[in-house]
C-alpha cells in the first residue's frame, strides 16, 4: 500500500469524514455540494477534503473554478484486503 494505513485510519476516524465518503460513494460530486450538507466553514471543509486526499481515498480534478471529488476505491480495497488477511491470521493463530 502506497499510502501509510495510519492515514487511511485517521481519516476516517472522524465522522463527517466518514459522511463525504458516504456521499461519494456513488457519483463524483463538486466540493460545493458536498459541503452544502454539512454546517461547517469553507476552511473546515477544506481540511476535510485535504486530510482525505492524503491518504488517498479521495481523488480530486479541477474544471474551471470547480473542484469535483470521487471516491478512490483502491485505497478502500488496499484497507480491506489488510483487515481480512489480519482477521486471518487471528483465526490461524488460535490453540
Amino acid at each position: 500500500m502506497t499510502v501509510p494505513l495510519n492515514d487511511v485510519f485517521k481519516a476516517i476516524a472522524d465522522p463527517t469524514r466518514r459522511e463525504i465518503l458516504r456521499l461519494l460513494r456513488h457519483e463524483e460530486m463538486s466540493a460545493g455540494d458536498v459541503a452544502a450538507r454539512f454546517d461547517m466553514t469553507k476552511p473546515t471543509m477544506s481540511h476535510h477534503f485535504a486530510v482525505l486526499k492524503a491518504a488517498g481515498l479521495i481523488t480530486s480534478r479541477r474544471e474551471g473554478q470547480t473542484i469535483w471529488y470521487a471516491l478512490n476505491t483502491t485505497v478502500l480495497e488496499d484497507v480491506l484486503a489488510w483487515t481480512l488477511d489480519l482477521a486471518q491470521g487471528a483465526k490461524g493463530d488460535s490453540r
